[in-house]
């Protein structure tokens, strides 16, 4: 007797042609949810503090919001000591400063695209000051003594080992792949999902110290507390592989897909890591800060550059995925277990029921 090999059938066509429509919607999704952030954003909402006199403070507003509908929402401040203390909480990007010497607050490490925009606006205020001061003056029947000079001053700048803000906007998405690696491979390769959570446990600690060592020591991204930092890269992996986990002891391994869908379609490119939250079309913004990678990229520049801003918010939404995760994975743990012990009762009583029927 010979063993031949009988080759598959060819895929019927009907199965060709739905696997490609399919391939196609997947990219078309992919490609969507990466640039939408970009096409859709724009400049608009950005909370900014007003010091000075009311009547002056009204007519600085009037007059940017005529120039730059919606652009900015003006907060009051009682002088500059409390515009630079809600910079620093990152109630405001920013602060203008009117009064006897006039000035521009700005924050590079809230955003540097909103400092370079409200640096942007000295020269205008300048000038709307100098025409205001010229007016009153020739009301009087006098001459401008000396002309306005508005300045803007950076009042929390980015760290000179990152000047740009790019190496703390890049940890973003490794942050999302890492934590995504962590809870697919631990699926993959580790039987029982009490043992996954030990092995992502493990991987999350081990990876928030290097990561923080490398992000912060050697390429001078992050600032601030290194211990801090580590803890907040390790819960922020455990978040995404332990949901990850979870899903998949519950399901199965078709719950890895929770990791690419949620993670990275979903919450990646609303998680505002390389934009103010306000750019995007809201509320998607506001929602993007409810999942781990949204609210990692918020702890960690705050941790950064902003001691004084709450934090309380991120890091709860970090701990409640990673707590979810952890209770889907002890739930899928306990129902294995379950299973496990019917069929070993019920096998024995088959296996009877099998001699004496013999």
């Amino acid at each position: 007797m010979t063993n031949e090999r009988t080759t598959p059938p060819p895929s019927p066509w009907k199965r060709i042609a739905v696997i490609g429509v399919l391939l196609a919607v997947v990219v078309s999704i992919m490609v969507m949810a990466f640039s939408w952030p970009a096409v859709t954003s724009s400049v608009k909402s950005l909370p900014v503090a007003v010091v000075g006199p009311a009547a002056a403070a009204e007519q600085v507003e009037t007059a940017f919001e005529t120039a730059a509908p919606d652009t900015f929402v003006f907060a009051d401040a009682q002088d500059r000591a409390d515009a630079v203390a809600q910079i620093e909480k990152r109630s405001v990007y920013g602060a203008i400063i009117l009064g006897d010497a006039p000035e521009v607050l700005t924050s590079s490490a809230a955003s540097p695209v909103v400092s370079q925009l409200l640096t942007a606006i000295a020269p205008t205020l300048q000038q709307q000051l100098n025409a205001a001061a010229q007016a009153q003056a020739a009301a009087r029947g006098a001459t401008l003594a000396e002309p306005v000079a508005v300045k803007a001053t950076d009042v929390v700048p980015l760290a000179d080992t990152d000047p740009r803000g790019s190496g703390l906007t890049a940890a973003a998405f490794p942050l999302t792949l890492g934590g995504m690696l962590g809870g697919i491979l631990a699926t993959l390769l580790i039987v029982g999902a009490s043992r996954r959570l030990v092995a992502i446990t493990g991987y999350v600690l081990v990876a928030g110290f290097a990561l923080a060592g490398i992000l912060q020591g050697w390429f001078g991204a992050l600032q601030g507390d290194y211990l801090v930092n580590a803890g907040a890269i390790a819960l922020t992996l455990l978040a995404i592989s332990a949901t990850i986990v979870g899903v998949a002891s519950l399901v199965g391994r078709a719950g890895i897909a929770v990791g690419p869908v949620v993670f990275m379609l979903i919450a990646n490119p609303i998680s505002s890591a390389t934009q103010p939250l306000e750019f995007l079309p809201q509320p998607w913004g506001a929602i993007g800060q409810w999942f781990p990678p949204g609210a990692a990229a918020t702890l960690l520049r705050d941790l950064s550059y902003f001691p004084d801003a709450p934090t309380a918010f991120a890091w709860l939404v970090l701990a409640g995925w990673a707590a979810a995760g952890t209770v889907l994975a002890l739930i899928g743990h306990f129902r294995a277990g379950v299973r496990m012990d019917v069929e070993n009762e019920v096998a024995p009583a088959r296996a009877h029921v099998g001699a004496h029927a013999a």
